[in-house]
């Protein structure tokens, strides 16, 4: 586990960016490809802003979709594939692209998914600790690639905070989710977690043991996790260093 730490998001996004960018281009270098899986969310915007802005050959790039709500219409403002389309395919046209759709289309993803390894994984943390959909207490042991999972109240009313529906009545209670074990089958894993409000969720992934009940206190046993903050959202764990 590596942590970095940046004064603003915007810093953070460019730190982020290019390691993510180093890691593709490796990948690339190494096969003649890379494989990668997106996160999305208010987090991601500054990572995303400078990764399409990097040297990659995109052309070499199978993009990888982490979640999205079940039911949703695509034109919706809080789809995920919407979000994707328009911060990152149209603007970089990778090679392949697969997206989460439907709960039918779940067996064809995971096929794809499978077919060679995850180069790098850009997975943020939740208000609630939760990895891609994975809400406490997270599944750590299904060897699905995907599932349907139920939201809880704390994760839908991030998605009401963040601005991408108006009520919590309008955030849908079920998901399609990339599942924890494959999640971490990423040969690296980059983490963006900007801004004050994941600042509780950052203090307890770091310093509470691998727990469900955290899903994200798993990057910890990956061997190669990058998790990137900014000083919002390492304020508590800069607190408690300053008084220990």
């Amino acid at each position: 586990m590596i942590i970095n730490i940046s004064e603003t998001p915007e810093e953070l996004g460019r730190r982020a960016a290019a390691l993510i960018a180093k890691l593709i281009n490796e990948a690339i270098s190494s096969n003649g490809y890379a494989r990668i899986v997106l996160s999305t969310g208010k987090s991601q915007f500054e990572t995303l802003d400078h990764l399409v802005q990097e040297n990659v050959d995109w052309a070499k790039v199978e993009m990888f979709h982490l979640d999205e709500y079940v039911g949703i219409d695509e034109n919706h403002p809080a789809s995920f594939r919407k979000y994707l389309k328009e911060r990152f395919v149209s603007r970089v046209n990778p090679g392949k692209v697969y997206f989460v759709t439907e709960e039918e289309s779940i067996p064809a993803l995971a096929e794809n998914l499978r077919e060679k390894p995850v180069d790098v994984g850009v997975i943020g943390i939740g208000e609630n600790g939760h990895i891609a959909f994975n809400d406490p207490p997270a599944d750590f042991d299904t060897d699905e690639a995907y599932k349907v999972v139920t939201l809880d109240s704390r994760c839908r009313s991030q998605q009401v905070g963040e601005g991408w529906f108006r009520s919590i009545n309008e955030v849908p209670e079920k998901a399609i989710t990339m599942c924890v074990k494959e999640i971490m089958k990423a040969r690296h894993i980059v983490s963006a977690v900007p801004h004050s409000t994941k600042a509780e969720a950052v203090w307890r992934t770091i310093t509470t043991p691998l727990t469900p009940e955290v899903p994200a206190t798993v990057l910890k046993s990956h061997e190669d996790w990058n998790l990137f903050l900014d000083q919002e959202s390492a304020s508590m764990l800069l607190g408690s260093r300053a008084h220990s």
